[in-house]
């Protein structure tokens, strides 16, 4: 069994480097992929947890299906609208709104 300083270790790199793209980028690219990386850090963290807990259901592992099938609907609604905005604007960057 692996020891449980790898994966939470890895979730707080992927959180930290999530939050840092959502809060200190301006293309809207770039902020999706950091709201990804949060999402895919609270599945490592949904699946170590269920791994080590106790629960007949899998209830972690479950958990984190639906997460990803959120982000997946989430991805492609995202990318359209980022798609709109560029035809609408010519640039994706969230610091002018409305130009």
């Amino acid at each position: 069994m692996i020891h449980l300083a790898l994966p939470l270790t890895l979730v707080a790199i992927l959180a930290g480097a999530g939050a840092y793209g959502v809060i200190a980028r301006r293309n809207a690219v770039l902020v999706l992929i950091g709201v990804e990386l949060i999402l895919n850090a609270a599945n490592l963290l949904l699946v170590t947890m269920g791994s080590v807990l106790p629960d007949t259901l899998r209830s972690g592992h479950v958990l984190a299906l639906f997460v990803i099938t959120i982000a997946a609907a989430e991805v492609g609604v995202a990318l359209a609208v980022i798609l709109a905005l560029f035809r609408d604007r010519g640039h994706v960057d969230l610091s002018e709104p409305g130009t």
